[in-house]
């Protein structure tokens, strides 16, 4: 298959695109800002003899240029797509009233317009053989009536967004037979859960949830198209 990962330079997009190079023959590409950090993802994977391709691709989402900075780089490697997953986020750790306009501005460039953006550029190289199936990460902050912590309010509010545009499109493309899910991650030991919850030992680990999103990204669409599922067993 041939698999879009964004931020995938650490924490689960990392670890989401291992367990993708453990199956054979896959094509994946890894986009984050963070190239060093790719090309040890890319190292990693051959020294341990996996037999997928990863590409990485250096982007970063807060600049929203995807028509004509990304989409050449991705189009390099392959122009037919199975797999989206929309895991760039950004999170700025600070009460809403110290919040300054411009920051809540990137936390929505990466957790919503970038991955909108993204969508509506790549649709058309979702083909009539293709898997077809785009995800995009959310978090139990941005779940309607989940519990919410102080200093996260624009970020959870634009987590909140993706879950609904994720909605939103199954109901626009359901005649293309392309599925949208959502996955509102809730505690899982990464360092962004570590900035907003310091000391905290989540519920989940990478590793485990890597091996969730890669089942679901596989099988997930046979089951669901535009649902928000709450991947979560405590709070926070």
């Amino acid at each position: 298959m041939n698999i879009i990962i964004t931020g995938a330079s650490k924490g689960i997009g990392y670890e989401t695109a291992k367990e993708f190079a453990k199956i054979p023959n896959n094509k994946i590409i890894s986009i984050s800002r963070d190239y060093k950090r790719l090309l040890n993802l890319k190292d990693e994977c051959k020294k341990n003899n996996l037999k997928s391709e990863i590409y990485p691709i250096k982007y970063d989402f807060n600049e929203l240029n995807i028509q004509e900075q990304l989409l050449p780089q991705i189009l390099k490697y392959f122009c037919k797509i199975d797999i989206l997953i929309n895991n760039a986020g950004m999170l700025i750790y600070k009460p809403f009233e110290e919040t300054e306009i411009n920051e809540a501005i990137q936390m929505f460039n990466v957790n919503f317009f970038s991955a909108s953006e993204l969508i509506r550029v790549l649709l058309p190289f979702f083909t009539d053989d293709s898997h077809k199936h785009i995800i995009n990460i959310s978090s139990m902050g941005g779940f309607q009536g989940s519990v919410k912590f102080k200093g996260l309010s624009y970020y959870s509010a634009s987590k909140a967004a993706i879950a609904n545009l994720t909605e939103c499109l199954s109901e626009e493309y359901k005649d293309k037979n392309i599925s949208f899910n959502c996955l509102s991650l809730g505690s899982v030991q990464t360092e962004m859960f570590n900035k907003a919850f310091p000391g905290a030992k989540a519920s989940l680990n990478l590793n485990e949830t890597a091996k969730f999103i890669v089942e679901f990204a596989i099988n997930g669409n046979k089951y669901f198209n535009g649902k928000v599922l709450p991947v979560s067993v405590s709070t926070p």
